[in-house]
């Protein structure tokens, strides 16, 4: 059984959990969505608390033989989480992981660009950063977009998804500051199954959503 009816719903859901338990109102907080999927939901959750919405683009490291498989993620500014556990399964190189971080890495500068057409991105240093995603599966990339956040100033890192797997959880509470999760179904399978619509979000709608909250230095 679905959980949320789209992203938008886990997000006014989700806003509500976080309004009613956590103190995150205010100047201090920068609401910020993984694109592409966790923006929509970043976005209701920037419009209830009334914060300023950022993206804070990471890319999943695919297996060269298995691109679904993630070997890790990179985030802006060159912030990488590797799993070494696959890496040394799959007898891959420090090289050929070097390999795919800068390829990744070009992707992300140009989807970082794209996204906010062209403004720089919202100040993190002493801010309390809140990290949103439409689930989370492994937590590789939410681990990425945490040291991202922190090395850009963040004073405090908060993760909120609407959907976790229990690993997931275990690693995001060893890292984050703060985990907010509405569900973490037993069997879980895959973030979509637990939407009703779980429809690709576009690039355009991405910079739909920036442009409507208005980013700015």
């Amino acid at each position: 059984m679905a959980l949320f009816k789209d992203r938008v719903d886990a997000g006014e859901k989700l806003a509500w959990e976080l309004g009613a338990t956590r103190d995150l109102r205010g100047q201090g907080t920068i609401v910020l969505g993984l694109p592409r999927g966790g923006v929509p939901v970043a976005a209701a959750v920037a419009r209830q608390l009334g914060a300023p919405l950022d993206a804070l683009v990471v890319r999943k490291l695919g297996h060269p033989d298995q691109p679904e498989l993630a070997i890790g993620a990179v985030a802006l500014g060159g912030h990488l989480f590797r799993n070494d556990e696959i890496i040394r399964e799959s007898s891959l190189s420090d090289a050929e992981v070097q390999g795919i971080a800068k390829r990744e890495l070009r992707e992300l500068d140009r989807r970082a660009i794209a996204y906010r057409g062209g403004r720089p991105p919202l100040d993190l240093a002493g801010k309390q950063a809140v990290l949103v995603d439409d689930g989370l599966a492994t937590g590789a990339t939410m681990r990425a977009a945490i040291r991202s956040a922190r090395a850009h100033g963040a004073s405090r890192v908060t993760v909120a998804v609407p959907v976790a797997a229990a690993d997931a959880r275990a690693t995001i509470e060893a890292e984050a500051d703060d985990f907010v999760c509405l569900a973490e179904p037993v069997d879980f399978l895959s973030v979509g199954s637990w939407y009703s619509d779980f429809g690709q979000v576009t690039d355009e709608e991405v910079r739909e959503l920036m442009a409507e909250h208005e980013v700015s230095p």
